[in-house]
């Protein structure tokens, strides 16, 4: 199975017959790291994020189109900037139209508007009672019936922004329940900021979040379908939206979740944040560590029912993918996924 890399110091990523080699510059280099060479061979490579700065070449691009490499790129507070992908190998103009057809379709693209929404608010409960059994259910208890409350009305909603409304007020209530679960001084969430953020565990959920993006969007390239359609998000000429869409439906599981727990086994602490433009953010040293631990979580297996076997988190994002594709060509209804534990 190929791997992510992660690249945080800087220098220049060059090719070396079937080698990725990056040349860390004496001056620049990250400490213990300065006027070293690292080597990644290809094959096992599925992706790269690049946080620190990078110098290449054209023939380098053509090394990683060749061999189906995408390559990420982040700014220095670790903000998702954007991404080189290698030609389109999967892309299928036929599923396009689909999407674009279900797009323009009112009442086809508020159905799975209100499909992300569900699964969204579905996971976001799964959460709350996961820490509503461990000892906290007086606490979380009117926070969970507030995003139950939440879910009665989707059917009425007569249009996307509708949607989009009520999920952000059920978020609004979900969020409230951090700083019950945290009891941490040090990690007070008050409320949700995004640029800057504001506090640690703002600038936790945001790095998080830009991660899930990516990660979400590399699935979706490996698919037929064009990550500019979305359904939940406006289509716009600026960003992709398809990625954002599906990324609500996982958020819950794969980044809150995480949050929490490396708060409260004290994997990040407060010594990982920075001040920076009139917000906080992680430090390289406390970027490396989450990363870590985000990587791990993508690895991690669960059952799967409808499979019977174990998959990954990170196949999780795909199949659910390839349930909107078969959607799309009206093989089978999408129902998002929803988390049995």
């Amino acid at each position: 199975m190929k791997r992510t890399l992660y690249l945080m110091s800087s220098g220049r990523l060059r090719r070396r017959q079937n080698t990725l080699v990056l040349e860390i510059p004496s001056p620049s280099g990250s400490e213990g790291e300065a006027g070293k060479k690292k080597y990644f061979p290809i094959e096992q490579i599925g992706e790269i994020h690049a946080f620190g700065e990078l110098d290449f070449n054209k023939r380098l691009l053509e090394f990683l189109s060749k061999n189906e490499v995408s390559l990420h790129f982040y700014s220095r507070r670790g903000y998702y900037v954007g991404s080189f992908y290698p030609r389109e190998h999967y892309n299928s103009g036929y599923l396009t139209l689909k999407q674009a057809e279900y797009y323009l379709d009112e009442v086809k693209r508020l159905d799975l508007a209100r499909r992300f929404v569900e699964g969204a608010l579905e996971n976001m409960l799964r959460v709350l009672r996961y820490y509503r059994n461990r000892g906290l259910s007086t606490e979380l208890e009117p926070i969970v019936q507030t995003v139950e409350r939440q879910r009665g009305p989707l059917e009425g909603c007569d249009g996307v922004e509708r949607l989009m409304q009520a999920e952000g007020q059920a978020r609004e209530a979900y969020y409230r329940a951090f700083d019950l679960i945290l009891q941490n001084e040090a990690f007070a969430f008050e409320a949700r900021t995004r640029r800057p953020p504001r506090n640690r565990l703002n600038a936790l959920i945001s790095f998080g979040n830009s991660l899930l993006y990516t990660a979400t969007l590399a699935e979706i390239y490996k698919t037929h379908l064009d990550p500019r359609i979305g359904f939940l998000h406006t289509t716009n000429f600026r960003r992709f939206t398809l990625n954002l869409d599906v990324a609500e439906i996982f958020k819950p599981l794969l980044v809150d979740r995480l949050v929490l727990s490396m708060v409260q086994r004290r994997q990040i602490q407060p010594k990982h944040f920075e001040e920076a433009l009139e917000g906080l953010y992680l430090t390289e040293a406390g970027r490396k560590i989450f990363l870590q631990a985000w990587e791990e979580r993508l690895q991690t297996t669960i059952h799967h029912r409808g499979l019977r076997r174990n998959v990954s988190y990170r196949r999780l994002i795909r199949l659910e993918l390839y349930k909107l594709e078969k959607h799309l060509l009206g093989e089978k209804l999408y129902e998002p996924f929803r988390s049995r534990w």
